[in-house]
Parts: structure tokens; sequence; C-alpha cells
């Protein structure tokens, strides 16, 4: 009883962790159908950013998150203005904006590399202590990622459900052109989109590096998972993409205890090989119907 507690509550807290950055991932896959391959730096970024908010501005730790997240979303928008808006309508503008991305996610590395340093360093906004459910020891600080990654994924639905720029994202994500012919202003969504991936980056960043540490890589094993998720969920669906990062964090936790470690990432890799064998558009992914 106690194992499977413990590996219930270490599955919800990697789900919320991976949940987020997932998302924000598929936000711009469902909107630009390319991907970000800044997403990790992204995500680094946004903890070195809390970092820095706390450590050396001395701002208290919810205002920080909120810089945090806030300046998350403004490198989003700066980075479709200045990168990704001027290759949207050449040809083969999807491999351009994902060969952009990965240098802008270099330099953002090497950037903070060169302020911080390569050695690791310890968040400070990482809350200690915790409770005991029977024998499992629970910390707070994975109680509030959890609260935390539901509290955003909530926002972010009723952002896409019930807001006029919710329905502009879900309509550009339909059929762009015809989206365009109706009256919706796509640049201006799609700097939204990146906003909106860019804070939720951010705030994956504090969360991932209160559990871990600091450092200018951090973002690299998030993203592979990210994408990973993404493909099993099947890439643009948002909220299949929640689902799943949950399923596969608790998939990921039972492995780790099961078999190890070392085994939870060859474990994922072979359950995407699977699902894309059985559904090569995702678990709750749809087929495309062409008319010719």
């Amino acid at each position: 009883m106690d194992t499977t507690t413990q590996i219930i509550i270490s599955g919800l807290t990697l789900g919320a962790m991976y949940a987020i950055s997932t998302v924000s991932l598929s936000l711009i896959w469902g909107a630009l159908n390319v991907l970000n391959m800044a997403q990790g730096a992204l995500l680094t970024l946004g903890g070195y950013a809390a970092y820095t908010a706390t450590a050396a501005l001395g701002l208290n730790a919810p205002l920080a998150i909120v810089v945090t997240v806030v300046a998350g979303g403004l490198f989003g928008v700066a980075m479709y203005a200045l990168v990704v808006r001027h290759m949207l309508d050449r040809e083969g503008f999807e491999v351009n904006v994902i060969i952009a991305t990965i240098g802008i996610g270099m330099v953002l590395e090497a950037g903070l590399q060169k302020l911080y340093g390569a050695y690791p360093i310890r968040q400070p906004l990482t809350v200690e202590g915790g409770f005991f459910i029977g024998n499992v020891y629970v910390p707070f600080n994975s109680v509030i990622i959890v609260l935390t990654s539901a509290g955003l994924m909530l926002v972010l639905a009723a952002v896409l459900a019930r807001t006029r720029m919710g329905r502009a994202i879900r309509a550009i994500s339909q059929n762009r052109d015809a989206a365009r012919l109706m009256g919706v202003p796509v640049e201006l969504v799609y700097a939204q989109v990146f906003a909106l991936a860019g804070g939720l980056s951010a705030a994956s960043g504090i969360m991932l590096s209160t559990i871990t540490t600091l450092a200018p890589t951090m973002g690299y094993d998030p993203m592979l998972k990210a994408f990973i998720i993404c493909v099993v969920a099947g890439l643009g669906n948002v909220m299949g993409a929640l689902y799943a990062a949950f399923l596969l964090g608790l998939f990921e936790s039972t492995v780790q205890f099961a078999l190890g470690v070392r085994f939870a990432f060859i474990s994922m890799l072979v359950l995407v090989i699977i699902v894309l064998i059985w559904r090569p558009y995702g678990l709750f992914g749809r087929t495309r119907v062409t008319k010719l």
C-alpha cells in the first residue's frame, strides 16, 4: 500500500511538471504547425529568472513568480516578433522556424552559462517540510507543484474555451487561411500563443528547479519528454497532451519503482513506438480526411 501511494505521489508530481511544458509545446504546434525547439531553454530561463528575482532583487515568492511568468511571456512575444513572424509566409517556414528556434535555444543556454556559470544552483523558492500518508513522506513542494499545475491548466482551458482569444486560437489551428478571411488577426493571435507558451514554460522551469537544481542544460530532458508526450497524445491536441502528461508521469514513476530509474526513459520510448504503431495520430488525436 505504501509503495502504491509513493508511486501515485511521484507520478502526479512528474505529470504536473510535464503537463505545463507539454501544453506550451502543443499550443504552438496546434496554432502554427511547428515545433518550438527553444522550449527547453525557455524553461531554463524561467528557473533562472525566478532565482534572480528572489536572490538578487529580493522579491517575495508570489511576486517573483508573477514577474518570472510575465518575463517568460514577453520573451515568447519577442521571439515571435523578431524571428518567427518574418518566416511565416515563406516557403518551408515550418523547417525554418525549427532551425531558428534551435539557434535561439543554443544562444540562451550559452548566455545563461556565461551569466550564472555551469555549476548547479539551488532554487530559493523551494518549500521545505511535508507530511506523512501512512509511512510515505509527502513534501509540501510536491503538493504545491500539483495544485499550481492544476490551477494553470484550468485557467488555460477557460481561456481557450470561453474567451475571444481562445476561439481565435482554435479557429487558426483548424484553418489559418479561412480564419484570416473571417477577419481573425492571425499575426496577433500567433503573438498571443507565443506569450502563453513562454509564460507556461517559465512556470514549468520554476517547478522543475525546485525539485532538482538550476543548471544551463536542465531543460533538455523536460523538452524531450514533452515532445514524447505530445506524440503520444497527438500533436496539437492541447487537452490530450494534458491527460497524456499525467498518464506518462504515473507510467514513469511505476517503471522507476519496478525496474529502476535507468529504465524509465527507455520504457517511455518503447511506449511511444507501440502507440505510433497502434495509433499513428496519437491516443487523443484524430485522423484527417483529405478530399482530392
